[in-house]
């Protein structure tokens, strides 16, 4: 794959060229990406721009209209959803929940609560938990499969500040115990540009991806950060002022890199 990183490195998950249709819309199309070993990728864009939808075609939960998944054989994958509906009247305790679908054990189970910093939480009702201990449970479920690749999708939503910043803190500390590569969607900014390897800005297709730098230097990402869902196009907004036809899987990182050293002016979101 010319052009991306990773170079000879096998890639634990990637996606040639794949497109999405849904009842014959498109929501994803000619999507090119990969995940290494070992790094951390974040999906950016905006509401309704496929990005759940690549998760889940990666994730082979949505099947591909064209191009193809690829996985390598025998990976195993820990899956932090955006968030978790529960029948309010149906009372699982957390020990029994980390139990679904796949039974652990008692003391499986309690180091997992432990290592997400809920010690002790294992009789508690489902129903009862905050989101920040909802989302810290989801996790310790997502890493009882001893991950390569944990994949989270919008993991702190609803969260307040604290809440997020404290979830994150977590994930790049089981990143650096256990070595696992991260794939996740995130709509904090912040975290995007202190934390990922690499940023991937989706819109249906895929607008540019690169290193945080690419995307960092733009003016609207000072001007726009925490402006509410403005705050989630900042990266779109720089030098979008290229044709998206210009190359195969529209991966423009070189084409950004080049703009932002020769002062190329930066163009409008596109939405």
């Amino acid at each position: 794959m010319p052009g991306l990183p990773g170079g000879g490195v096998m890639a634990l998950l990637s996606a040639d060229h794949i497109s999405v249709r849904f009842a014959g819309a498109e929501a994803l199309q000619d999507v090119t990406m990969r995940l290494d070993p070992g790094e951390i990728v974040t999906i950016v864009g905006p509401n309704g721009s496929g990005k759940s939808t690549l998760i889940r075609a990666l994730l082979g939960i949505v099947p591909v209209s064209e191009g193809r998944v690829q996985r390598m054989a025998g990976l195993r994958i820990g899956y932090v959803p955006q968030r978790l509906m529960l029948d309010r009247s149906l009372p699982i305790t957390v020990r029994r929940f980390l139990s679904l679908p796949v039974r652990v054990s008692d003391a499986a189970a309690t180091a997992a609560l432990a290592r997400v910093g809920l010690p002790g939480l294992e009789g508690a009702q489902m129903v009862g938990l905050s989101g920040g201990q909802m989302q810290r449970v989801l996790l310790a479920r997502a890493l009882l499969a001893n991950p390569q690749v944990l994949v989270l999708d919008e993991p702190t939503q609803g969260l307040d500040q604290p809440g997020e910043a404290s979830f994150y803190r977590l994930i790049e500390e089981v990143r650096k115990e256990t070595g696992a590569a991260v794939l996740m969607v995130s709509h904090d900014l912040h975290v995007v540009m202190a934390a990922s390897d690499r940023v991937i800005c989706l819109n249906g297709h895929v607008c540019c991806q690169g290193t945080p730098h690419v995307v960092s230097s733009a003016p609207e990402y000072r001007a726009l950060f925490g402006l509410g869902t403005q705050g989630a196009l900042a990266l779109y907004q720089h030098v979008h002022d290229h044709d998206h036809g210009d190359a195969p899987g529209h991966g423009h990182a070189q084409d950004h890199d080049h703009g932002h050293k020769h002062g190329q002016k930066h163009g409008p979101a596109h939405v």
